[in-house]
């Protein structure tokens, strides 16, 4: 298995698998290990499987903007567990772009462990940190909902420009992705 090929935005998992905490920490390690900008390390990890947090945690969550008429995953198929990043303020004023590079460590070692798992920006910041006590230093930046993969997801290619996510009748989920030959730009000779 080629993990980043297997590493998608997966938002409906087998809620009733659990993941143990040491999965859970296996998985930020990924994230401790990976690249920092000016290797400062501003982020925390807030590591939860506990059923009823999780339930409370749930609702705080923006699931899929395009998807209109979709609120997230119904009861059992919601996330085992959360991973929380938290940027760390007395340790530095930012964090660059280490959230993204720590979020994505900790999606492809969840992979690799058979768990998927969804990056989520879209939450109320302040219930959850309320919720989760987190102290005044640590503000959340990030939120990543793991668990076992419930769902199919597929890659298209874009068409005709439209790159919006969209599921099918049986509930595959379809991520349009931009041709390499798109992406790529090479040197201009002459």
């Amino acid at each position: 298995m080629i993990p980043f090929r297997e590493n998608r935005s997966y938002r409906r998992y087998y809620q009733d698998v659990n993941i143990p905490e040491e999965d859970l920490v296996k998985m930020v390690d990924a994230a401790r290990l990976s690249p920092s900008s000016r290797n400062i390390q501003p982020i925390k990890f807030f590591i939860c499987n506990d059923r009823e947090l999780n339930a409370e945690i749930f609702p705080n969550l923006g699931w899929a903007g395009y998807l209109k008429d979709w609120d997230g995953p119904v009861e059992g198929e919601r996330p085992s567990g959360y991973i929380v990043l938290l940027h760390d303020k007395n340790i530095s004023a930012g964090y660059s772009c280490d959230h993204g590079i720590f979020a994505q460590s900790i999606l492809l070692q969840a992979v690799e462990m058979g768990y998927g798992g969804c990056m989520i920006a879209t939450f109320k910041k302040e219930a959850l940190t309320q919720l989760l006590k987190i102290e005044d230093n640590l503000e959340i930046i990030l939120v990543i909902s793991l668990g076992k993969p419930k769902e199919i997801v597929v890659i298209d290619e874009v068409k005709e420009g439209d790159i919006k996510y969209w599921r099918d009748a049986s509930q595959t989920h379809h991520v349009p992705k931009r041709a390499l030959d798109e992406l790529i730009i090479r040197p201009k000779r002459g």
